[in-house]
């Protein structure tokens, strides 16, 4: 499953943004800019930029300004014209400084704010200290757990639902010292073997998902598709299940997905 853009974040502080238009749309646009640290200007100042947002009624000269722009080699964003667009904006959740970005490849604005408003209802507002706390506390989370892999699971079981940390739970932030101090609980190590029904990612259980969320490596017969794989982490090992059993290493989890 291919994915139709490559999340970015990215930094504005001081920079300046183009922002080609007028009236309420082109404000948005500055107004998100400036939000953001960056520095709106007109297009005679293109070449200290980076970026432009082209926010023109008249298809024509959006389609010129966009164009003038990209040549100049400018990442362009054009409203309401998804198909001349280097970038899309997403549509953005702060919980400083956590930010969760919606987007639906620029196909509909309004779902992108109808899934925002739903995870708005369930993201604590605390959710913003937990991140703080955790990125203070950073040193000695390395210091609990130094093993990178020993890490990730703590933190896994930490924030996960019911956790310590629980991430969807008001005030979370203030037990990250006492989680510290007392976390004692076993870490998920080994080998765990799931042999797939159906092909379906929507299908696997709470308990497969979980545990392929959680895995440093994922052996997988070669035909389970990438819409399942994908639910492991970015950063977890992948290989392909050959004629010889694969064996868990130490310390870290591995999982196994046959095709039933």
């Amino acid at each position: 499953m291919a994915l139709h853009s490559l999340p970015l974040f990215h930094r504005l502080s001081g920079t300046r943004v183009v922002v080609v238009g007028s009236g309420d749309m082109a404000e948005a646009k500055a107004r998100l800019v400036e939000r953001a640290g960056g520095i709106p200007c007109a297009e005679t100042e293109a070449h200290h930029a980076a970026i432009a947002f082209v926010a023109l009624e008249d298809e024509r000269a959006a389609t010129a300004a966009a164009l003038r722009l990209k040549r100049l080699g400018l990442l362009v964003n054009v409203a309401d014209m998804p198909e001349l667009c280097d970038f899309t904006l997403p549509s953005i959740l702060e919980r400083d400084p956590v930010l969760v970005a919606v987007s639906t490849g620029g196909t509909s604005a309004g779902l992108a704010k109808q899934l925002r408003l739903r995870l708005e209802r369930w993201l604590p507002a605390s959710l913003g200290a937990l991140a703080a706390g955790l990125g203070e506390g950073r040193e000695a989370i390395r210091s609990r757990y130094p093993d990178g892999a020993q890490r990730r699971r703590a933190l896994d079981t930490a924030l996960g639902e019911g956790g310590a940390l629980d991430l969807a739970q008001e005030g979370s932030a203030q037990h990250i010292g006492h989680w510290l101090a007392q976390d004692d609980a076993p870490r998920r190590t080994g080998l765990a073997e799931f042999t797939l029904s159906s092909m379906d990612a929507e299908d696997l259980t709470l308990r497969q998902a979980r545990l392929l969320g959680e895995a440093d490596t994922v052996w997988h017969d070669p035909a389970i598709p990438d819409a399942i794989l994908i639910r492991a982490r970015a950063d977890a090992v992948r290989r392909e299940l050959g004629p010889e059993l694969p064996k868990a290493a130490e310390g870290k989890l591995t999982v196994i997905l046959r095709r039933g």
